[in-house]
């Protein structure tokens, strides 16, 4: 099953079957991604996840093509919140300011939900380098992440603005996002405000963006 990040604009209530079926994708997502952390990928088949989930591997293979494919909504859903969240922002902060303030608020959750969400993919980050199935729905996400990201800074920053500009926004909050992810898992640095995620993006995306801002004075 393919996993695509979904209109940042669309906001109409889904039908119930619908949000059933999401529901249960996003259940058996973080049951993958408690298998993957804790045992490695390629210790983890698809009848495992199945059994932690309380499906059958039948159900299961008609959500989800591949084992690692089951972590897509999970990852996805992170991504889709933020970016609903940049859309959602005031209008009268320059892009790069509106980008920060989102990405930190994405990844400084402290709801059950969003505590819960960061811990898992903190964990499975350290899991994805070196698989290939999971660096694959990664990479899937990461290129539709920036499609999505384009869609809304473009509104952001205004008929006028260069589309090459915009391009290159939503490629510094992007990469910005992913390195930040990925430099947290790769540390042990969970706590202090050096070694946040949401410090850590930051810090990212005034580097990456420096040259897109506009110039002071």
């Amino acid at each position: 099953m393919m996993v695509t990040m979904a209109d940042p604009g669309a906001q109409a209530p889904l039908p119930l079957t619908e949000r059933r079926r999401l529901q249960t994708q996003l259940e058996i997502a973080h049951c993958a991604a408690e298998l993957f952390a804790a045992r490695g990928a390629s210790a983890v088949t698809a009848e495992d996840i199945a059994n932690a989930a309380g499906i059958s591997l039948r159900t299961f293979y008609r959500y989800f093509r591949t084992k690692e494919e089951a972590v897509a909504p999970m990852l996805a859903g992170g991504v889709r919140d933020w970016i609903h969240d940049l859309a959602r922002g005031p209008r009268d902060l320059p892009a790069a300011e509106a980008l920060e303030r989102s990405a930190r608020r994405a990844l400084s959750r402290t709801d059950r939900a969003g505590v819960d969400s960061l811990r898992l993919t903190h964990q499975l980050f350290r899991a994805i380098p070196g698989d290939p199935g999971l660096e694959s729905v990664w990479f899937r996400i990461v290129n539709d992440t920036e499609e999505a990201l384009v869609g809304v800074l473009r509104d952001l920053m205004g008929p006028d603005a260069d589309p090459l500009d915009v391009r290159l926004m939503a490629v510094a909050g992007n990469t910005a996002m992913r390195i930040a992810i990925q430099n947290w898992a790769d540390s042990d640095a969970a706590s202090g405000n050096d070694g946040t995620p949401a410090e850590i993006v930051a810090r990212c995306i005034r580097t990456l963006t420096a040259g897109l801002r506009p110039p002071q004075g």
